[in-house]
This record gives C-alpha cells, sequence and structure tokens, in this order.
C-alpha cells in the first residue's frame, strides 16, 4: 500500500517557495576566489542572514548585551 504526499498533484510556484523559506529563515553562504596560475589573488568569504523582521526582532531583544 502506497501513501501519497499530501500535495504531491499541488504543482509548487516559486514565490511559495520563496514564502515558506523566508517564513523561518535562510542563512547563505558563499566563497569566492580569484586566483591566476594556482596563485590566490583575492578570497571572499560571504555570509547573509534573511529572516523575518518580526523573528530578528525577538532575537535581538533576547540577546544579552
Amino acid at each position: 500500500m502506497t501513501v501519497a504526499a499530501p500535495h504531491a498533484d499541488r504543482p509548487v510556484a516559486l514565490i511559495d517557495l520563496l514564502d515558506r523559506l523566508l517564513q523561518g529563515g535562510v542563512v547563505i553562504t558563499g566563497d569566492l576566489v580569484l586566483s591566476i596560475a594556482d596563485v590566490d589573488l583575492v578570497r571572499i568569504d560571504l555570509r547573509a542572514v534573511i529572516a523575518p523582521v518580526a523573528a530578528a526582532a525577538v532575537d535581538a531583544a533576547t540577546q544579552p548585551l
């Protein structure tokens, strides 16, 4: 007996996916290295936290200074 997922037949729009991700918050990380002849010239580490304003305000209010 197989059980189908509750929303298996419903297509998911990109905006719905983004909305669901942003409700809980998202952390985006990335590394960029520019090099010539195997010599690293520039290295950039990127980190971004995207969260709803209400969640960020609650987190800021509960953090000690």
